[in-house]
């Protein structure tokens, strides 16, 4: 099993930021890709941004040039720096993981409980 635990979310303003932290426990081999998502009610869930081991990433378009994603491979944590907030990026993050064990080329999917990030004046 693969445990994720995030922190960092919380209510700030419009056009403030905030920063999202991941790390990742249990038993695998390597992680292939860590990220973000987000659901906001009465949505579906979305993907926000990814990034692979090697730091290859992925945005969603509308947050391009606002977010960041970052990792700390040795510590098995992924970062999203959120600048310039917008009442749309309210929603419940959560983080995403996708892992091998080892002696097996299967991947796992891992999902952590989610954090609240509310952009409110």
């Amino acid at each position: 099993q693969v445990q994720l635990v995030e922190s960092g979310g919380g209510l700030v303003q419009p056009g403030e930021a905030l920063r999202l932290s991941c790390t990742a426990s249990g038993t695998f081999s390597s992680i292939v890709t860590m990220g973000w998502y987000r659901q906001a009610p009465g949505k579906q869930r979305e993907l926000v941004a990814t990034i692979t081991s090697g730091g290859s990433t992925n945005y969603q378009d509308l947050v391009k040039g606002r977010f960041t994603i970052s990792r700390d491979n040795a510590k098995n944590t992924v970062f999203l720096q959120m600048n310039s907030l917008k009442p749309e990026d309210t929603a419940v993050y959560y983080c995403n993981s996708i892992v091998r064990r080892a002696g097996t080329s299967v991947q796992f999917q891992y999902w952590g409980q989610g954090t609240q990030v509310t952009v409110s004046s």
